[in-house]
Parts: structure tokens; C-alpha cells; sequence
């Protein structure tokens, strides 16, 4: 089967997470990703373990389906040869801090002379403008300054750091989205244009739900743990031998539970449970009622229960649990493929499945340098 994205060449000149996971995905659905990196040394990811015999998992990870050339930006020859990928490719992606590429002379006024149709994304921390347009931005500031970390956390404990790089990943979604906006209004019009993400941005337009209870009722989200701002009971409760997750969110579904889960018919003659709003004005006291009830069987006894009767629930894993879990296997979200070098790795599936463009795994990530003949020679150098 054609890739849907065959055909278009993407230059990669990012490293660590955001940039590297953005064009992992386009070389997923079969654009041509040629990564640049620095020479000497490389993608700072190299060094960061974890290590499979010496070699980082995690730059293999997301560098797959990625030919690799290094170059010395600083070095007019190496320059050059940048320039002419340049004049081969339809987007460039970078990710250095604001002001940088225009001191390498690739900033996109610079590149967009060599190539008019390019479409140039630049990711940073805070984004091109603005007052912090020159701060450091890794994930964990911008959790700080979207107030994402503000508000997870146990109720009255600190803010905390969300367990994922939620910020970097954001970015780099904004960024593909962007990118494959950016192309097809190039298909149209063979105009490219420049696209600026940021962190911060791309992470604060996920709190929809947030924005909205601020901007219509002034409410500032509060760390709830894991429960639900609006309705109840919608988190994780207690069981005699560990967690489960409930979402009994609408009166259905309470009654449901109440009735045929955990037998408490008293519990719908409760006035302080008699509604979605008043149950969640007494969470906590429902949180009580509901553990002391919970804490009597297993987990998976209740689980069983909660499926038989359709209300919504599920378990809290630990993360061997996930890789290991049935349902996750048979969605192919963990793949197998051979690497030249290390033999047999594993690495994480495609999260869309496409009936006539499926994205492939048809590359390992590349050694440093690996294919500087080949592209050299395809330019003609």
C-alpha cells in the first residue's frame, strides 16, 4: 500500500523529544525524514539513556524511520550542503532556541530564498515572541507556566510534575498538525510559510475544560487527585488490594452502581448524593463511603461487577502491566523489528490505524552519520 505521505521530503534539524517525535510520525506515514545533526557529537539524546549495548533506546526510539547525515553548521561546506537538501525538501523543522538559526544563517528568510515553497516550523519553549521568547523552555517550566502542574496533585499536597513530557509531546502534535495543514495549502497553492510552536501553547490549548470554568464562572482548577472537576464519582478508588477507576458520572449510571455494585440502596435517599453537582460538592465524604465498601473485596471482583453492569471503570497499571496487557498487544502498540546492529529491539506501535496509507516501521533510527555518502551522492556532491 502508498503511504499518504510518500513523496514529501522533511528536514530534520531537532533533537531530544518534541521535534524528533514530530517528524518520527511523518516518517511513520513514509515521508523521507533526513535528520541533521551536529557534528561532532550528534542529537544530545545519544548520551541519555536508557542504553541497549552502549547505544540510547530512547534516541532510537524516536528517530526511527529517519535517514541521519551530520554536518558542522559553523563549516561553509557542510553549510552548503544543507542548502542543497534545502532546495530538495518541502519542510524544515527546527528546534533551537530563538535567534539561533539566524546566526547559522538556516533561518527560514534565509532558506525560504533558496526554496520559496518551504514550509519551515520552528519549536521552542515559549515561541518566537513574547517576553520569554529567550528563556530556556524544557517540559517541566512550561508545566509550570501553563499551571498544569498547579493544578495535579493530591488536594493538599504540591503541585506536580505530570508523569509524561505532556508539554514536549503537545508540541510536537501541534507541530505535525501544523505541518500537514501547511502542506496541503501547499498542494493548493505551492506557497510555503512559516509555523512557530511553542510548549507553552500547545499544552494550554488542552485545558478546554479548565479555560471554560475560568472564563465563565472565574473557578480556578484546584488539585482534585484523580478526580473529576464537574462530576462524581469519576477517579480512582481503593480497594482491599489495590486501585480501581469508576466513572458512575451520570444518574443512570449512579443508580447502577448503587444498586447492583456495592448494594448501598440508601445511598439514593442521600440528599447530599441526590445529584451530578450535589455528589460533587460532597466528593470526599463520597470518596469515604465509597472505600469502606470497595475495601471489603479485591479489585478484580469489583471490576467484574462494574462490567457486568456497563458502568463505566477499568484498573490502574503499572506500566509492565500495560506492555504486557492483552488489549494492548492485539492494537500492535508494541512492534518488533530487526536492528542491524543490537539484533531484535522493541519500540512503541502507531496509535492510528489506516486502512489504505498504515503508517510502517520500514528504518531503525540511524547511526551518527550513517548515511552521509548516500545523500551527499544524491545531491550530486
Amino acid at each position: 500500500m502508498t503511504q499518504a505521505l510518500s513523496g514529501m521530503r522533511v528536514i530534520d534539524a531537532t533533537q531530544i523529544l518534541a521535534g524528533p517525535y514530530c517528524t518520527m510520525v511523518l516518517g511513520d506515514m513514509g515521508a523521507d525524514v533526513i535528520k541533521v545533526e551536529k557534528s561532532p557529537g550528534g542529537d544530545d539524546t545519544r548520551r541519555m539513556g536508557p542504553y541497549t549495548d552502549g547505544e540510547s533506546h530512547m534516541f532510537m526510539m524516536v528517530n526511527r524511520n529517519k535517514r541521519g547525515i551530520s554536518l558542522n553548521l559553523k563549516e561553509e561546506e557542510d553549510k552548503k550542503i544543507l542548502y542543497e537538501l534545502v532546495k530538495t525538501a518541502d519542510v524544515f523543522i527546527e528546534n533551537f532556541r530563538p535567534g539561533v538559526a539566524a546566526k547559522l544563517e538556516i533561518d527560514y528568510e534565509t532558506l525560504k530564498e533558496l526554496n520559496p515553497g518551504i514550509i519551515y516550523c520552528s519549536i521552542s519553549g515559549y515561541g518566537q515572541t513574547g517576553p520569554y521568547r529567550n528563556k530556556g523552555g524544557f517540559d517541566i517550566m512550561a508545566q509550570g507556566l501553563s499551571g498544569i502542574m498547579d493544578m495535579t496533585g493530591e488536594k493538599d499536597g504540591k503541585p506536580v510534575k505530570v508523569g509524561i513530557a505532556i508539554h514536549d509531546i503537545a508540541a510536537a502534535q501541534t507541530a505535525i498538525q501544523s505541518v500537514l495543514t501547511a502542506y496541503i495549502h501547499k498542494l493548493k497553492s505551492g506557497e510555503g510559510q512559516y509555523i512557530d510552536v511553542s510548549l507553552v501553547d500547545s499544552a494550554l490549548a488542552w485545558t478546554v475544560w479548565e479555560a471554560a470554568a475560568y472564563f465563565g464562572e472565574g473557578q480556578l482548577p484546584k488539585r482534585n487527585g484523580t478526580a473529576h472537576r464537574a462530576a462524581a464519582p469519576y477517579q480512582g478508588y481503593a480497594t482491599r488490594d489495590g486501585f480501581i477507576l469508576i466513572g458512575a458520572a451520570n444518574q443512570k449510571l449512579w443508580e447502577k452502581f448503587c444498586l447492583y455494585v456495592v448494594d448501598q440502596p440508601q445511598w439514593l435517599e442521600d440528599e447530599r448524593y441526590s445529584t451530578n453537582s450535589l455528589r460533587n460538592e460532597h466528593a470526599l465524604q463520597l470518596e469515604v463511603d465509597i472505600e469502606n465498601v470497595l475495601r471489603t473485596q479485591s479489585s478484580a471482583h469489583w471490576l467484574v461487577l462494574l462490567e457486568e453492569n456497563g458502568i463505566p471503570s477499568g484498573p490502574i497499571y503499572s506500566y509492565d502491566q500495560t506492555m504486557n496487557d492483552q488489549h494492548i498487544q492485539e492494537r500492535e502498540m508494541i512492534l518488533e523489528y530487526e536492528h542491524p546492529q543490537f539484533g531484535t529491539l522493541k519500540t512503541l506501535g502507531f496509535p492510528a490505524k489506516y486502512s489504505q496509507t498504515p503508517a510502517k516501521l520500514s528504518k531503525p533510527a540511524p547511526r551518527l552519520g550513517e548515511h552521509n555518502e548516500e545523500i551527499r551522492a544524491e545531491l550530486g556532491l
